[in-house]
């Protein structure tokens, strides 16, 4: 749920980053880090596990417009994806506003994904969210490994993307389909939220 400060007229939404364990995620969010303008991100933080990680910053968007007269800060997270992690899993996607699934292209970690789909719906279950009504996109990482080795993202599609939702291939390391994919998860959530305030603007979020 989005948290709104009215004295700096500053609204912050949680997007998380959910897949199973060495898909990309954490890729992902240090890629971005780096590569966003400093003075638009907040400090890179890691809560280290045994075996994973959790990352978290702040990041203020400048070219996906306002709601009303209110901008808007995402916090980006990640989840730890191994089995044995889901309280920490379900404590982070706790109050999330918007998901990115990263998917393993890998055909070896095909059933890892369609498990760690339907542990990401349980658990929004869990929290009593409808999955149908929040903001979730799909990327589908590591397409830059040999194709012998990748499902295609057809084949990922039909198998993951049930709902219809926004979908891209993606090489994490060397940053493709990064952006895109929070782009598109950044204008899911900003034209959500201009939705709730009663058709306020979220002027250039389209």
């Amino acid at each position: 749920m989005p948290i709104v400060d009215h004295a700096t007229r500053l609204i912050t939404c949680k997007l998380v980053y959910y897949g199973p364990g060495r898909s990309g995620k954490t890729t992902n969010l240090m890629y971005l880090h780096d590569a966003l303008p400093s003075e638009q991100v907040g400090s890179l933080t890691s809560l280290a596990t045994r075996r994973d990680r959790t990352l978290f910053f702040d990041y203020l968007p400048v070219d996906l417009g306002t709601v009303g007269a209110y901008h808007v800060r995402f916090q980006l997270y990640t989840v730890p994806g191994q089995p044995y992690y889901k309280a920490i899993r379900q404590l982070v996607l706790q109050g999330a506003d918007g998901i990115v699934f990263v998917a393993d292209s890998q055909r070896s970690r095909w059933d890892d994904n369609i498990e760690s789909l339907q542990d990401m719906h349980a658990n929004l279950a869990e929290h009593g969210v409808d999955a149908r009504a929040l903001p979730i996109v799909l990327q589908y990482n590591k397409q830059d490994l040999p194709a012998s080795l990748v499902a295609s993202v057809d084949e990922l599609s039909a198998a993951l993307n049930f709902r219809g939702v926004p979908e891209f291939g993606a090489d994490a390391t060397q940053g493709t389909g990064v952006f895109d994919t929070l782009r598109a998860l950044g204008t899911r959530v900003m034209k959500r939220l201009g939705a709730e305030e009663g058709g306020g603007s979220s002027s250039r979020a389209a």
